[in-house]
């Protein structure tokens, strides 16, 4: 047991999820570290936290498609220092599926890391976070508000994240609050883009400017400390999805 708060943040070892949990650690939290398939860097930031304060972080692999690593995910964190105050449901999957070519295994992909997981994840911890009063931030996306091309199915499932932020909200208030966050362009994807394609994307956004993993973490951070916030979802995009002439 620990006299810190705890949270589980899911995708953490690197990008968005990296930030928040170092965010959530420099702010007193005790942190689990959940990856997919990240494990060198779910170990390599779990030992620089650990460094700044002993056993303040652990690691737990999972894939957030299969129910028994949900199941072994919940044990992991609630046992880890017998008490849960926070999840971050972030771990996402996210590429093109043109419709004609989407298949049962992106179906499963997308919707698993976006949708399932969070769903099964906030009712295995349902009862920990009533006990401790605490919160759920769900990582949704700009783009509920403005479909994005060819990802009909990454789309529905983010959509479906923010109606089940709103459903939870209701169903678990007054003990627990949840809300989400919709994040616009933070970082340059992975897939490499031309400088074309990043030219158009940032004249899509007022602002003219890319986010940063901290954007989303103060963010998180706020949402987390705000006690009569709930249901609510922060987009957090530069503007990006209020300019109606953007094409992407």
């Amino acid at each position: 047991m620990t006299d810190k708060p705890v949270a589980l943040v899911t995708g953490a070892a690197k990008r968005i999820g990296a930030a928040i949990a170092q965010a959530l650690h420099a702010s007193g939290y005790n942190v689990v570290i959940h990856y997919g398939t990240s494990e060198q860097d779910a170990f390599s930031l779990a030992a620089k936290l650990n460094a700044q304060r002993p056993d303040s972080a652990v690691t737990v692999q999972g894939d957030l498609r299969n129910h028994n690593d949900i199941q072994h995910l919940a044990k992991t964190a609630q046992e880890a220092w017998q008490r849960l105050d926070v999840l971050v449901n972030n771990a996402s999957s996210f590429y093109p599926t043109p419709v004609g070519d989407i298949t049962l295994d992106d179906w499963t992909s997308l919707v698993g890391s976006n949708l399932q997981g969070p769903l099964f994840l906030s009712q295995s911890l349902a009862d920990s976070l009533k006990q401790s009063g605490g919160c759920i931030v769900n990582m949704v996306d700009m783009h509920i508000a403005r479909p994005l091309k060819q990802h009909s199915v990454y789309c529905l499932a983010k959509n479906g994240l923010a109606s089940l932020t709103k459903s939870l909200a209701a169903e678990l208030a007054p003990q627990v609050r949840v809300n989400g966050i919709g994040p616009g362009a933070i970082l340059w994807p992975e897939r490499e883009l031309s400088d074309a394609d990043k030219k158009q994307m940032l004249d899509s956004i007022p602002l003219n400017r890319l986010g940063t993993p901290e954007d989303i973490a103060q963010t998180a951070l706020f949402l987390i400390n705000a006690p009569y916030i709930t249901g609510q979802i922060l987009f957090v995009d530069g503007g990006r999805s209020i300019y109606t002439h953007a094409s992407a």
